[in-house]
């Protein structure tokens, strides 16, 4: 299956086959091993929640922000 035959999909369709290959991936999460850069960025974020320094925007922000 190449992009042009997922293009002639409805959006339900390619939604539903991510799912379905997201569940796939899911089956094997022994064999996925996350960078440790992820680790990294994730132990970041957790030390700001705990310190009080995270900011939190909402979705309509983000949203917006990717727009500019």
């Amino acid at each position: 299956m190449d992009t042009r035959e997922i293009k002639k999909m409805s959006r339900a369709e390619r939604l539903a086959a991510m799912e379905a290959l997201w569940d796939s991936l899911v089956e094997e999460e022994s064999e996925i091993e996350s960078p440790e850069w992820h680790r990294d960025i994730l132990e970041e974020r957790k030390r700001k929640i705990e310190s009080g320094k995270a900011e939190f925007i909402s979705l309509e922000k983000l949203r917006a922000s990717r727009r500019s």
